[in-house]
C-alpha cells in the first residue's frame, strides 16, 4: 500500500511547489503597482475655471469737495436809527420774493412824512401867491407902473416858489421811501440761512439782518486735479454722494478758469437739483461730499472678482495650464462693475483662469476642474 501511494505524494508535493513559486513571483509585482499608484500626485484643490470676457464699463472720475450756496443773499437794513419791533422768519424759513421778513418801528417816519406834506402845502400857496404876482406884474410891463427891475423880482419869485414845492415834493418822496424800509423784504426767492436780527435792537443803515440761499440752490464744488480737467466741460453728468450715503445726481455748470496754486487743483462746479437744498435733504451747504463725474464708457476685458488674489499689496490670478497645473499671473487691476473687475494689465484673452478657490492656491499646484462644484481642499 505504502508503494502505491508514494507516487501521489511526490506529485501533490511538486504542485504545491509550484504554487509557492508562483506567488512569490507575483507578490513582488503587486508590491510594485501599490507602491506606484501611492506616488501618484494627488490634486491640491477642486476649482472651477472661466476665460476673460469684453465688457463696457463706464468711465467716472472720482473727486471730493464741499456743497455750497449757489449764491447767498445779504438782507441790510437800510433804516438808519429805528427800532426793530417784529421779525418774522427764522433760520430754515422758506420764503418768496416779496415776503416780510421784519418791521421797524414807523411813528417817527410817519411824523417826519406829515411834516413834509405841510411843508409841501405851504410851498404850493406861496408858489400860487407869486404866480400871481408875476402874472399882473407882466400885464403891466407896458404901461410904464413898475420898473424893468420890479417884473424881474415878480418872476423870480414865481420861479423860486415852484422850486421849492420841487424841494417839497423831494423831502415826502424821501421820508415815504424810508416808511417803505421799515418794512423788510425778501430780494428773492429762497431759505434763510441766518438771521442776526433781534426784536428791539435799534440797527443803523447797512446792518446785516438776515442771509439766504438764493432760490435755495445748492453746487457742489469739486476740486479736480489739472491733469483730469480736459475730461471735464459743462452739461457732464456727476453722482454726488452725502455723508449719510444719499446720492443725487447734478450737471456741471462751470469749470473755474483759474488752478490752485498749492493744490493744482481747480474748482469745478456741478449745479444740484433744485429741492437739494430743502430741509428734509441730507445735503447742506459747508458739508463735505464725495461723487463721480460719469465721462461715457469704453470697452473693458473683465474676470469675476473671485478670481483676483491680493496678496503682499499686488494682485494675481491663477491660469490653468495643460497639465492642470496653475501659474500665478500678476495682473493690474481697473474699474469695477458688480461682481467683475477690469483687468488692465497681465492677462491674455482666451486664457483660462481659476474662479472658484483661487485664494487657496500657490504656484504650481495640481488642480481638478469641475465646471460646477464648489471648490474643496484635498486631503493630504
Amino acid at each position: 500500500m505504502k508503494t502505491k501511494l508514494k507516487p501521489l505524494a511526490y506529485v501533490l508535493v511538486a504542485a504545491f511547489a509550484v504554487a509557492a513559486a508562483g506567488i512569490a513571483a507575483y507578490a513582488p509585482s503587486t508590491q510594485a503597482a501599490d507602491d506606484k499608484k501611492t506616488d501618484a500626485p494627488k490634486p491640491a484643490l477642486t476649482v472651477t475655471t472661466t476665460k476673460p470676457s469684453a465688457a463696457s464699463l463706464p468711465i467716472k472720475l472720482a473727486a471730493n469737495g464741499n456743497v455750497a450756496a449757489w449764491q447767498e443773499a445779504v438782507v441790510s437794513s437800510e433804516s438808519n436809527g429805528l427800532r426793530l419791533t417784529e421779525v418774522r422768519v427764522n433760520v430754515g424759513d422758506v420764503v418768496k420774493a416779496g415776503d416780510v421778513l421784519a418791521v421797524f418801528s414807523s411813528e417817527t417816519v410817519n411824523a417826519d412824512i406829515a411834516q413834509a406834506q405841510a411843508a409841501l402845502h405851504e410851498a404850493e400857496a406861496n408858489a400860487a401867491d407869486a404866480a400871481a404876482n408875476a402874472a399882473r406884474a407882466r400885464t403891466l410891463q407896458n404901461s410904464g407902473a413898475l420898473s424893468a427891475q420890479q417884473i424881474s423880482q415878480y418872476n423870480t419869485a414865481e420861479q423860486t416858489a415852484n422850486a421849492r414845492i420841487a424841494s417839497a415834493k423831494a423831502t415826502l418822496a424821501s421820508q415815504q421811501l424810508r416808511l417803505k424800509y421799515t418794512r423788510v423784504v425778501a430780494p428773492d426767492s429762497g431759505i434763510i440761512s441766518a438771521r442776526s436780527a433781534t426784536v428791539g435792537a435799534v440797527s443803523s443803515a447797512g446792518t446785516e439782518l438776515f442771509r439766504m440761499i438764493r432760490q435755495g440752490r445748492l453746487e457742489w464744488r469739486a476740486e479736480v486735479v489739472a491733469a483730469d480737467l480736459r475730461h471735464l466741460k459743462p452739461g457732464v453728468s456727476a453722482v454726488v454722494k452725502a455723508a449719510n450715503g444719499s446720492e443725487v445726481t447734478g450737471k456741471v455748470r462751470m469749470i473755474a478758469p483759474t488752478v490752485d496754486l498749492q493744490t493744482r487743483s481747480a474748482l469745478v462746479y456741478v449745479d444740484l437739483p433744485q429741492n437739494a437744498g430743502s430741509k428734509d435733504t441730507p445735503f447742506k451747504a459747508g458739508m463735505f461730499a464725495s461723487g463721480q463725474f460719469e465721462l461715457g464708457a469704453s470697452d473693458a476685458m473683465t474676470v469675476p472678482q473671485q478670481a483676483i488674489v491680493v496678496r503682499d499689496g499686488f494682485s494675481f490670478v491663477f491660469r490653468l495650464n495643460a497639465d492642470k497645473h496653475v501659474s500665478q499671473l500678476k495682473v493690474q487691476p481697473g474699474r469695477r462693475l458688480g461682481d467683475r473687475i477690469e483687468v488692465l494689465g497681465g492677462l491674455n484673452a482666451g486664457t483660462d483662469i481659476v474662479v472658484r478657490g483661487a485664494g487657496f492656491l500657490n504656484d504650481g499646484d495640481l488642480v481638478l476642474v469641475s465646471a460646477d462644484a464648489p471648490a474643496k481642499v484635498a486631503a493630504k
